[in-house]
């Protein structure tokens, strides 16, 4: 392990989740790790200027950070002066796999994209675990969904195939990273706080299209522009018109998978959870890249036919005297322009959170006609409120200045229950950690008051 991790001090930069758990991953394989926090509280862990003096004296050999620091933060620049190598934590937990530290190398399944990374990958977990279960292997989910990469590596059962969903900051971090296949599924503006600009962020991203069998987005103009900058071999695109050869794609209603040219027929398009355009995209997405890997087309319909909604990503919540859908994982406008894109019209929309900079006018553009009311929240509700004003003037929209997570939540949807529609969606374009824990709690507080609205007998007169 020499090679890759040197002989000097390991730094890893965070004391979450992901450096604790790089932390573990490092110290049972005997390395010298030290921890990096300012924040933390933790015995044994270091400041980021005590760090610095480290790499000053030149005892560190490579550095490790979780995803969430920045790029330009000083503690890099400082590593970048003493020689250090820094990469992230999906990138060494791939550098000591490859190095069959843990035994054969595992195969390598990477989903990424602006949105629909968390539903592709669900789904193409279980399209393979389906398919290993016939040998006796075993698939699972890794990364931001399920199992942290460095704690499948170290299963007691063995993980053969790692369905890993990774973040544009993952992928910034793993220079060396070849994942087996890899999905680019969609691209839209999102953290330029972090990555600078759109185009750097798309290149993170797009990284994952060195992959030994890359899947692309095709219908997706900025994925589009990637591919043509990159030019990657052996590339398989996705879209819902009828396929070309190299492609998979809907023919008279049915995915039908045209990699190797002949049409191969999969499953019917119908009926797929989530329900709507992007549900459908998920799940070509998932199909292409399991046809990859070889996974039979029956396999991939069963799987497909069974597969359900994860919570907070479209799943209908409530029924009572309307639909109730939660898409809380709705963090940015493109999210909303998918999750609001399903339905024909009479929405009544349940918005708003942080934008981090994102522009609202293309959504509300797009979407006015489907509007029939409008409930806003959160630090950037009078950006949304003047995009509603804009181009759909006249219908009924409640901005509330409410703070109190669970009060604000049960006043829009108090709103919403008023007013005239059939479907009351959740999709807030816009992240949630201004008012919430987390997309979860403003989710869940969504579903709770919803269901408490309509089983008020008072309200349903």
């Amino acid at each position: 392990m020499e090679h890759i991790l040197g002989t000097g001090t390991v730094l890893v930069t965070g004391a979450g989740v992901s450096g604790t758990g790089t932390h573990a991953l490092l110290t049972s394989l005997g390395a010298d790790v030290v921890l990096v926090d300012d924040r933390s509280q933790l015995p044994g862990v270091i400041a980021t200027e005590s760090a610095r003096e480290l790499l000053r004296g030149g005892s560190v050999s490579l550095l490790v950070t979780s995803p969430g620091w920045r790029p330009d933060s000083e503690i890099f620049a400082e590593a970048e002066r003493a020689g250090v190598e820094v990469i992230g934590d999906v990138e060494l937990a791939y550098r000591l796999d490859r190095a069959e530290v843990f035994g054969t190398p595992r195969a390598w399944l990477v989903v990424t994209g602006t949105n629909g990374k968390t539903t592709t990958t669900a789904m193409l977990a279980d399209i393979m675990a389906l398919h290993c279960a016939a040998s006796g292997q075993h698939a699972q989910a890794v990364g931001n969904i399920g199992t942290a990469v460095a704690d499948a590596l170290r299963a007691e059962e063995r993980v053969d195939v790692l369905v890993a969903e990774l973040s544009s900051f993952q992928l910034h971090w793993s220079s060396e990273l070849r994942p087996d296949a890899g999905v680019l599924l969609n691209l839209a503006e999102d953290h330029l706080d972090w990555h600078g600009s759109l185009a750097a962020y798309a290149a993170d991203k797009a990284s994952v299209l060195t992959a030994g069998r890359p899947v692309a987005g095709i219908d997706d103009a900025l994925v589009r522009a990637e591919v043509e900058r990159l030019n990657p071999a052996n590339l398989v695109g996705f879209t819902v018109a009828e396929p070309e050869p190299g492609q998979v794609g809907v023919v008279d209603g049915r995915i039908t998978d045209r990699i190797d040219g002949e049409p191969v027929d999969i499953c019917s398009a119908e009926g797929l959870q989530p329900a709507g355009p992007a549900g459908v995209l998920d799940a070509l997405a998932a199909a292409a890249v399991a046809r990859t890997q070889g996974v039979a087309p029956d396999t991939i319909a069963t799987a497909l036919a069974n597969f359900s909604v994860a919570g907070h990503r479209g799943a209908v919540v409530h029924r009572g005297s309307k639909q109730w859908i939660d898409n809380s994982k709705a963090t940015n406008p493109h999210a909303a322009d998918a999750a609001l894109g399903a339905f024909d019209d009479r929405v009544i929309w349940i918005a708003g959170g942080q934008l981090k900079g994102a522009e609202v006018d293309d959504l509300l553009r797009t979407h006015a006609h489907r509007l029939s009311a409008v409930g806003l929240l959160g630090q950037d509700r009078g950006v949304l409120a003047a995009a509603v004003e804009k181009h759909a003037p006249g219908i009924p929209v409640l901005v509330t200045d409410e703070t109190e997570p669970e009060k604000a939540m049960t006043e829009l949807v108090d709103f919403a229950h008023r007013q005239d529609g059939v479907t009351v969606l959740l999709a807030p374009a816009a992240a949630s950690l201004d008012m919430y824990t987390g997309m979860g709690q403003r989710g869940d507080l969504f579903t709770a008051a919803a269901a408490r609205i309509d089983a008020d007998p008072e309200e349903n007169r």
